[in-house]
Formats: C-alpha cells, structure tokens, sequence
C-alpha cells in the first residue's frame, strides 16, 4: 500500500433521487369519451447505498469524488402506467468504513463485512396517481400526488482498518521489521522515529494453514491523546482490532520496560477507554542488542515488574529470536 494512495477519510455531498410525480389523467377514447382517472404513480427516486467491498483497502477512489447524486424516479403516466424507479448508487467502501453526517457528528452506518449493502441515503417516494384516490364517493379525482424529495447532506467517511491483531508502539520500537519479517507486507523500515506514516497490513501465516491479519499504524509518543505526534489521527485503527500486541524495544534506556507499556495504555485509555476492555500482549523487541547473560538478567527483571497476566515474550526480528513463541500466544489471544 503506497503512503501516498492511503486515504482514510474524505468529506462526500449525497443526494438521493427525487420520487416522480403522480399523473392526473382520465381515460378518453371514442366510445368512452368521459372514462374514468387512469393516472399511474411515479417511480421512487434513487437510493444512495454503501456496498462493503473486500478488495478496497483505502478510500483513495472517493477522494477527488465530492457529489454523488442518484437518479430521479420517473412520473406515472396514462392507462395506469408508473413511472420507472430511480437508478440507486452504489458507493463501494473497505470494510471497516465508518460514516458519520458531517453537522451532527452522529454514526449513521458502518460497514464490516463483504458484500454488506447499507442504505445510506432514500429515494424519495413516487407520488400517486389520480386513480388510486378514486372511490365511491370521488369517482373522478382532479388531483395526484408530487413525488416526495430526495435527502442530501454532507458525510463523512473514515476508515477503521479491521485486523486480527493491531501493533501499538512507539517510534522505532521495531514494529513495521516484526511486520516484514512475519508476514509477506513491505513497509517502509529506517533508523529513524516516524518511518511509518500510514497503517500497514500483513498476512500471518501459522501452523496447519491458518493465518491472521496484523496492522502495524504509526507510532504512539506520549501526549498522542491531545493530538501531538501522528497518534491520534491512526489511534482509531486499533479500534476494531481483536488483540493490541504492545511493543516495547530494550533500546529505549531512560524509560523501562513496564514505564514505556504504562505510558501507551495510558494514551489509548484517554483516547477511547473501551480499548482497553481487548486482549493484550507484550512483545519486548531488539533483544539481539543484549549479550545472552545480560538479556536472562533482565528478562527476569521485566518479568518480574509487569502487571500479572500479561502475556510477555522476548523478540528479535533480527535473529527470529521468540517470534514463534508471539505467534501462539497471539493465536491463542485471538481465539481464546
């Protein structure tokens, strides 16, 4: 996926058809020449659907796509005839779409399976024809009903990744190499904070066939929440994740181990508290950095100042160092 075709959100005008008018008509012919109401209905106006597509994995396609208008219903006619439906618009959308009404804020739909349609936006209704007003008492209506207007409104599309398991790290602590080296994805690897400027996705293969899906977003620094760094644009990426597998480097020697974690769980939990109702891992990376018996001495040390229950392994994705082990303490956290 290519930094610069990564788009996540983008701000659409819609605007569902107009339903057609009914028709006011009476019948005439030579040996009828005061029928009776043959108006037909009009059709409804377009519907503006949301389609869930799994060969999207960005919403580049709507970008320089501002007004997206479906087509009016078509007006009733003579000897009953109804007016033709409005063509719906479909809005091809990834999974993990979300869409909110840009005044309001308020969630309308969202989209997470493929081939899931969601009627964002109604046509309107065809109005009735004189004919359907008729009764016993009103045998020739002089009147038909307009079609009902379409709705319209600016939206907003934001994109939440859907991943088995979702990387959380700061800069540099190795996450887009564990990403490259388990899965088949290219991200984007340097020696310096902020390499990874979009979310990045990879296949995981595991043991007997099966795989997961693994998200690696920019990195977290401290103060994300309040929006500093790039956190708090990519945060809601984690959101749909079934496991966060936190990531710590041993590189890091002001802060420990259990320091840096805390400050991460701390930020996701100012950003969206629920997050932290989901399965959680540790990975503590660049262990290469560290002679055998120095890495035994502060393993146990690390150990021994994390929260109990926290599942903790030891990597490289240097040397392969510990990265089967995450693979099944990640598998056994996504199925569990």
């Amino acid at each position: 996926m290519a930094s610069s075709n990564f788009v996540d959100y983008v701000k659409i005008f819609c605007r569902s058809g107009k339903g057609g008018a009914g028709s006011m008509h009476f019948f005439r012919s030579k040996k009828n020449p005061k029928g009776g109401p043959d108006g037909g209905n009009g059709g409804r106006g377009g519907h503006i659907i949301l389609k869930g597509n799994a060969q999207l994995w960005t919403l580049l396609h709507l970008k320089y796509t501002k007004h997206i208008f479906a087509e009016d219903g078509g007006n009733g006619g003579e000897n009953l005839r109804t007016g033709a439906n409005g063509k719906d618009i479909y809005i091809q959308v990834p999974l993990g779409t979300v869409v909110r009404d840009a005044e309001s804020g308020e969630t309308e739909a969202e989209v997470t399976r493929d081939g899931e349609e969601v009627i964002l936006m109604k046509g309107g209704r065809g109005g009735k024809g004189n004919d359907f007003f008729k009764s016993a008492t009103m045998q020739a209506p002089k009147f038909a009903q307009p079609g009902e207007e379409g709705i319209e409104g600016w939206k907003i599309l934001e994109l939440k990744i859907l991943a088995d398991v979702g990387l959380v790290g700061f800069p540099n602590a190795g996450k887009s190499t564990l990403l490259s080296v388990v899965s088949a994805a290219k991200p984007e690897i340097a020696n310096y904070p902020f390499t990874t400027l979009v979310p990045n996705l990879g296949i995981v293969r595991y043991r007997d066939n099966q795989s997961f899906v693994m998200a690696d977003i920019p990195g977290i620094i401290e103060g994300a929440a309040e929006g500093k760094g790039l956190g708090l644009r990519f945060l809601r990426h984690i959101e749909r994740n079934s496991v966060l597998l936190f990531m710590v480097s041993l590189e890091e020697n002001e802060k420990s181990v259990s320091g840096q974690y805390e400050i991460l769980l701390n930020e996701l939990q100012k950003y969206n508290p629920e997050l932290l109702d989901k399965q959680r891992l540790l990975a503590v990376t660049k262990t290469d950095l560290l002679p055998a018996e120095e890495l035994r001495k502060t393993e146990k040390e690390v150990r021994a100042s994390l929260p109990q229950g926290l599942p903790c392994t030891f990597i490289s994705s240097v040397s392969g160092q510990g990265l089967e082990e995450l693979k099944d303490n990640i598998w056994r956290a996504i199925n569990g």
